[in-house]
């Protein structure tokens, strides 16, 4: 096998970091004597959380922001009464309160927490604050002031409520910190509290019914079973419809050139030559317009 494109769904396992967990996949595929493609992730998990991770091989990595875009979903637990100062269960507890909300006061709140929202990011987080990851500057004792961003809740359901701690499923715009999500909560039912479980369920196109964990991952990776691990590059733009073209206008995309005479409603479209992925391009009027293109034979 020459070279290794598309997608491996990673079952992020706790206290792992998505940079380790990329490099525990090429760890895998090195063992097993594959070609050692470019590889990069599709959306940082925290350390802590578990669940879907894509992992984008060889031309798929040309893809990984698109998959940053994507809406994303989640199952978690806050637990009530410390807050910390990551947000979640590995922080220092900074405040603490004995109020425990009830399980109707927890779905009263859920309409002020769905749709387009506002949320301050956690202070330990990936964000730059002039050229800095601010969880670096946080982790020196700095203080850390990230502005108020715009996102969207699409959905939030509470899934068990026990005196100390509720359980709820949530689907999330692009930008959405759950740490976040759960301060606000908790405020808002005037108490304080923190994410104690966090596992991703979908991650644009990609489910947990196609991860695999790196143990599993490591007894399928064997080149006859690759297929039953890495999903095609079309499998990360299943909202995006192909559009056919021929050998001709293959060539030409594959130059960065524009095509003319296209009749398609305007829009975003993977542009096929056969089954061969060659562009993702972008129609106006009748121009087809190369966004990504793709080396594939």
């Amino acid at each position: 096998m020459s070279s290794l494109h598309g997608w491996i769904i990673l079952d992020k396992p706790p206290g792992l970091s998505s940079a380790q967990g990329v490099a525990a996949i090429k760890r895998i595929l090195r063992e097993a004597g594959l070609p050692r493609p470019k590889i990069g992730h599709g959306g940082t998990l925290d350390p802590l959380a578990t669940g879907v991770l894509p992992i984008a091989l060889g031309e798929a990595t040309k893809l990984a922001g698109r998959m940053l875009d994507a809406s994303k979903a989640y199952d978690f637990t806050i637990a009530w009464g410390q807050a910390t100062s990551t947000e979640d269960a590995e922080g220092e507890v900074i405040a603490a309160s004995d109020h425990r909300p009830s399980q109707t006061q927890i779905e009263a709140i859920l309409p002020r927490f769905t749709g387009p929202i506002a949320q301050v990011p956690p202070a330990y987080s990936a964000l730059k604050i002039d050229g800095q990851r601010a969880y670096a500057l946080a982790r020196a004792g700095e203080t850390v002031t990230l502005a108020s961003r715009n996102v969207t809740i699409h959905s939030l359901t509470l899934t068990e409520a026990t005196p100390d701690s509720a359980s709820f499923s949530v689907s999330v715009s692009k930008g959405t910190y759950i740490r976040s999500l759960a301060r606000d909560m908790a405020l808002a039912l005037g108490t304080v509290g923190h994410v104690s479980r966090l596992r991703r369920t979908k991650a644009g196109p990609f489910t947990l019914t196609q991860a695999l964990s790196l143990d599993n991952l490591a007894l399928l990776v064997q080149e006859p079973r690759l297929e039953q691990i890495i999903l095609p590059i079309m499998a990360g733009l299943d909202d995006i419809p192909a559009l056919a073209i021929d050998p001709d206008q293959a060539a030409a995309l594959r130059q960065g050139r524009k095509l003319t005479g296209h009749t398609a409603t305007p829009g975003t479209y993977l542009a096929c030559l056969g089954s061969v992925p060659v562009a993702l391009v972008e129609i106006d009027q009748t121009m087809v317009r190369v966004i990504r293109g793709f080396n594939l034979e």
